[in-house]
């Protein structure tokens, strides 16, 4: 895939030099005038490298590399400026920033920083072995691309990661991507559901028995941990499982070793851990529920699934691969939902999130009786009255411009359609475009040519 980069520069000459150096290079190349627009554009379409200037009226290249850091913190930032110091360069790196280059600059030391921001960010092509690791993700969400991202940097490694969200999210999804892209893919991901266990059988689940070492132990048992040899355990919800056997688990992944029940020696153990749940660990470690060296023996790198509510823009992506997986599973010609049925799908509020979408779509398939899924059978499957999208004039304020965004992702760039469903007309809502710099063009580009971000105005 083509790499993109982002570049950030109110010098409109400058702007176009660097687009023209790293057009050549043969990445795809996003231009803005101010680090607002910037914001505007990586919220569309999330570039793999931005590269900005330092000084720049409104917001400068610190201020939007800090946005930057909140939003998309494995996104690297590399700063131009002509104004640089040594300071300065030390602060930029301390805070971060990838790469701090004087003007006037040399090119091939710029394409040399963006090859190694691509590189060490692992979307370089020589980094990547294909998607295939993140096939279960359908994702239009720059947000859940930022955490696969982040899913795939930290596969490199065998540090423990504990993924938090709630129930339906796909938390056992990201643990087995994280699996497919480590060295460890060719052996075994182990999953173990610590709250579906009982308490009495979960250690003899975990770390094996010995023949007669407790009643009903007829022969020998390997363990969950021994079956994982080489590769992944992952443990669902964790923070169900019980004290007594929390303090087992901590000695197991300190000594990396375990001992069977019955056993008079500990067997060494090469796994990966990861763990999941949907409770909040932090507060059963207040309440003593959950051991405190446990929580941070887990929890080296964490990820937090965000609820499907949170990112609407994924809704349709995902409703029409379930259709499309489900008509196959079932064998029915059922090509598509219809618009009214598309409608009640993005304006449901999803508390069973994508495990709730899947299970509607499902039942809209098995009772259709034609190609294309009624809006009558998606409400009888969501057991709700059509609610449609929240109006405009009820959004906060603060939540407009991320209102606006999802609105244009789900039309692709459609005003008409756009306005219709935020209850505007196309004049009313097209000043609220321009007091956010987003343009509707910017949701109907497709990558894999050099896109330009004019300095004002809304075409």
């Amino acid at each position: 895939m083509q790499q993109s980069v982002l570049v950030v520069d109110d010098d409109p000459d400058l702007l176009k030099l660097l687009a023209l150096r790293l057009g050549a290079a043969g990445y795809e190349v996003q231009t803005a005038e101010s680090g607002e627009r910037a914001l505007a554009s990586i919220a569309v379409s999330r570039p793999d490298v931005v590269v900005t200037d330092l000084k720049m009226g409104g917001m400068d290249g610190f201020a939007l590399f800090e946005a930057v850091q909140r939003t998309a913190p494995t996104l690297p930032v590399i700063i131009l400026t002509a104004h640089g110091t040594i300071p300065d360069a030390v602060a930029a790196t301390k805070r971060g920033v990838f790469g701090f280059l004087p003007k006037p600059f040399e090119g091939r030391e710029l394409l040399a920083q963006v090859e190694q921001a691509l590189r060490l960010s692992a979307v370089a092509p020589a980094a990547v072995d294909g998607d295939d690791w993140r096939a279960d993700f359908v994702t239009a969400s720059p947000r859940m691309e930022d955490l696969l991202r982040r899913a795939r940097l930290v596969a490199q490694s065998d540090a423990s990661v504990l993924v938090v969200g709630a129930s339906g999210t796909g938390k056992e999804l990201l643990a087995r991507a994280i699996h497919r892209a480590s060295r460890r893919r060719a052996a075994p991901f182990v999953a173990v559901n610590c709250a579906a266990i009982p308490e009495a059988l979960l250690e003899s689940e975990l770390f094996g028995h010995r023949k007669g070492a407790f009643t009903g132990a007829i022969y020998d048992h390997k363990g969950l941990f021994q079956s994982a040899e080489g590769g992944t355990v992952f443990l669902d919800e964790i923070g169900d499982m019980p004290v007594a056997l929390q303090s087992k688990l901590l000695r197991a992944l300190q000594e990396r070793e375990v001992r069977p029940i019955g056993a008079s020696q500990a067997t060494p153990v090469d796994v990966r851990i990861i763990s999941a749940t949907h409770r909040n660990l932090e507060e059963r470690v207040a309440r003593g529920e959950f051991r405190e060296d446990l929580y941070y023996r887990l929890n080296v790198v964490s990820f937090a699934i965000p609820a499907l509510a949170e990112r609407p823009e994924d809704i349709l992506p995902l409703a029409r691969h379930f259709l499309k997986t489900t008509a196959v599973r079932y064998g029915k010609d059922v090509r598509t939902l219809a618009p009214e049925a598309l409608e009640l799908l993005v304006g449901a509020p999803w508390p069973g999130n994508v495990r709730q979408l899947a299970n509607v779509v499902e039942q809209a398939v098995a009772l259709a009786t034609s190609p294309i899924v009624p809006a009558t059978l998606v409400a009888s499957a969501l057991k709700a009255e059509p609610t449609g999208l929240t109006p405009l004039d009820e959004a906060k304020r603060g939540f407009e411009r991320d209102y606006l965004i999802r609105i244009l992702r789900i039309t692709k760039g459609n005003v008409s359609q756009a306005a219709r469903l935020a209850r505007r007309n196309r004049t009313e809502f097209y000043k609220l475009l321009d007091r956010h710099q987003l343009q509707p063009a910017m949701f109907k580009a497709e990558r894999g040519a050099p896109k330009s971000t004019p300095a004002s105005g809304v075409s």
